[in-house]
């Protein structure tokens, strides 16, 4: 059943404090970039934080920042009149990464990995430059529980999108909001909210993406048992170690000498011949 805006936005605000506040994204004070690609889940990240931040009398103030890739049939001009109808600060910055990657990219193989890693690029240097304290961006709950899914079919390793993370060089915070919102909410809020969306014609024409087999596959997991995308987000904050295959988290080798320690009451482990 279609809720209504207002229903949305409760439910979508509730699911963005509840993960602001669980994984203390967002401090007083804090200056914080969201990045707004022009897709349905980077405006309603926009959206939902402005509300949240005016209704925090501005205890953190909002950017908004856009990337213009050089993608044919790029048009912004809706994005930039709907920010500036709403006063929020906006830049939108020109960078030819479609050519690159374009040209570096075999026929028939995905383009995310190389469009991310330019993007990434262009985003931290901005945010570093302009002393941003947080960089928001829009990943919701199926994206974190497709590329854990991902991560452990193809990679053979268990990882995600933290809801809150440090980058390697320790220069920026990056944080998803929407973490706890589920796709299908965030889709009929966009088309109630009728966001001028940009469509990205680069990755939609790749009908064979992982990542779309993955959704698929919980999709129809889904339809059997409704709790398993939500299962597979807890799972993401229930790890148990001693019951997986990491010898970096479990000293397997030695476990005949801790229980033999336990016994003795020692700290030291027995000779072993």
């Amino acid at each position: 059943m279609t809720l209504s805006i207002e229903k949305y936005e409760e439910k979508l605000r509730h699911y963005v404090g509840k993960a602001i506040a669980d994984y203390n994204m967002i401090q007083t004070g804090d200056r914080v970039m969201v990045c707004l690609s022009g897709g349905k889940d980077s405006f309603t990240l926009v959206n939902i934080l402005n509300q949240l931040r005016m209704r925090s009398n501005n205890k953190f103030s909002l950017f908004v920042f856009t990337l213009d890739q050089g993608q044919p049939g790029w048009d912004d001009a809706g994005l930039r009149a709907w920010l500036s109808e709403r006063d929020i600060p906006f830049e939108v910055v020109n960078q030819d990464t479609f050519s690159i990657v374009m040209e570096k990219v075999e026929p028939g193989k995905t383009y995310c990995s190389l469009c991310s890693r330019l993007r990434r690029g262009i985003i931290y240097r901005y945010a570093r430059e302009n002393g941003y304290t947080k960089i928001a961006l829009g990943h919701h709950r199926d994206d974190l529980i497709e590329s854990l899914l991902m991560s452990i079919l193809y990679s053979g390793r268990m990882s995600s999108m933290p809801p809150k993370l440090l980058t390697d060089d320790k220069d920026h915070i990056l944080i998803r909001p929407l973490a706890y919102c589920q796709e299908s909410d965030i889709i009929e809020y966009a088309q109630l909210k009728q966001f001028p969306i940009i469509p990205c014609n680069l990755c939609g024409n790749q009908e064979n993406l992982t990542r779309k087999r993955v959704k698929r596959l919980i999709a129809d997991l889904a339809q059997e048992n409704k709790n398993i995308p939500s299962n597979i987000l807890s799972a993401l904050s229930n790890v148990q170690p001693s019951q997986l295959m990491d010898s970096a988290w479990w000293d397997f080798k030695n476990l005949e000498q801790q229980r033999e320690m336990v016994e003795l009451g020692t700290d030291e482990p027995s000779t072993v011949l």
